[in-house]
């Protein structure tokens, strides 16, 4: 159990990668609080998994600050954080994306991480913690035919906070690290994977010859929580099957 005693609140936890972590948290002791803005599948995935659900939209400063009360009236503190709430837009050229779509994607990608690690941190500064951001191998690197700007920017942005964090409050004992994923089957990415010819051209992408499930990005997750990387802070590790390293 190498997350006994241990609260943590995972956000865009009602599916993909955040359902994922927070199965197997709650397997390894975890006392876990899944977020999300659509309560209804947000309550649904917390019964299958027997964990809390508490509602909210990353982009509202209120109900961001309303989850971490709640999570800390009803556990008493929070160990852990994991930044894994997003969205990716549709595929476009830069000069077609609207300046709203930018602005909320940057809202809910990179700001969106601000707010929840500004509301935990000042109760993580009283024995310490573990923040995980959830980047991209987007934001390592750039993709022919994968267009879409703003979701980059954030993703690279957020491996340079990581990296901002973990210096800012290492002396607290908070740990602060990134995982970069490549194509992993999620929601998010169905649209990419329609066809076999789609997913045969994803596949030949990946030098391990497979895409990424969840379970593969929890169980890295697991390890940044867990006492496993305990001396580790500042890392950014791709968890994408060898593309960034093509």
């Amino acid at each position: 159990m190498k997350l006994s005693g241990k609260v943590a609140i995972i956000t865009g936890g009602s599916r993909g990668i955040g359902k994922a972590t927070a199965s197997i948290f709650a397997k390894e002791g975890a006392s876990v609080v899944i977020t999300a803005k659509d309560n209804t599948r947000l309550q649904s995935a917390a019964r299958e998994l027997g964990v809390v659900g508490f509602a909210g939209d990353i982009r509202k400063n209120d109900d961001v600050e309303n989850i971490v009360k709640r999570t800390l009236d009803r556990f008493g503190k929070i160990d852990i954080l994991v930044n894994n709430a997003g969205m990716l837009p549709k595929v476009k050229p830069l000069h077609e994306i609207p300046e709203e779509e930018w602005n909320e994607v940057i809202d809910i990608n990179l700001t969106g991480q601000f707010r929840f690690t500004k509301a935990v941190v000042p109760h993580m500064m009283k024995n310490g913690g573990c923040i995980i951001n959830i980047s991209s191998d987007a934001g390592l690197k750039s993709f022919e035919n994968f267009e879409v700007d703003s979701y980059s920017a954030t993703k690279a942005a957020l491996i340079h906070l990581t990296k901002t964090w973990a210096i800012e409050y290492a002396k607290h004992k908070i740990r602060v690290n990134c995982i970069c994923p490549g194509v992993i089957e999620t929601d998010m990415t169905e649209p990419y994977l329609r066809t076999e010819a789609d997913r045969a051209m994803m596949v030949a992408e990946h030098p391990i010859g497979r895409i990424g499930n969840p379970d593969d990005v929890a169980k890295a997750i697991l390890y940044f929580a867990s006492e496993d990387s305990s001396w580790i802070t500042g890392a950014i590790l791709p968890v994408d099957g060898g593309v960034t390293i093509k």
